[in-house]
């Protein structure tokens, strides 16, 4: 009994269970790939008996590839783009929309804008006063790129 929870087989794949589900906890995008590596070292070990040696260098070498040659793919898949291309949240659904500033906003000094009943932290290339409305250029992260509406 003792020397089944000691084996190389189920010691990888409990470690590379472990970081798979710490890929929920720590964001980036990195464990997934270390613990798929811990696995491929508990698919061979499961095949052949190798030595610690070997079972290091191929879980090292197998996480870097990875690494290397998935990351990219599946930060697209989970993460997905931007009309403009870049990755992270689609923007697509606040670009255009009116929003009322809250805090007045100066170029270099974000202020705050009311946008679905929440406020956001925005940042303008001119200053507008509170209670103007603006317009809804694009969103970086959690903060709003806004410009005053004409006329307002």
């Amino acid at each position: 009994m003792v020397e089944a929870l000691t084996s190389p087989i189920l010691i990888w794949f409990v470690f590379g269970l472990v970081l798979i589900l710490a890929e929920f906890a720590v964001p980036g995008i990195i464990l997934v790939f270390f613990g798929v590596g811990a696995w491929v070292v508990s698919a061979m070990c499961a095949m052949f008996n190798a030595s610690l040696n070997l079972q290091l260098l191929v879980f090292l070498v197998s996480s870097v590839l990875c690494l290397v040659f998935l990351r990219g793919w599946v930060q697209k898949v989970f993460v997905g783009h931007s009309q403009d291309g870049e990755s992270g949240f689609s923007n697509s659904e606040v670009v255009g929309q009116t929003a009322v500033v809250v805090e007045a906003i100066k170029p270099g000094y974000p202020g705050k804008v009311e946008f679905r009943g929440t406020q956001w932290k925005a940042i303008a290339e001119e200053p507008i006063q509170e209670s103007r409305a603006v317009e809804i250029v694009r969103q970086d992260c959690i903060t709003l790129i806004v410009k005053p509406i004409n006329g307002n």
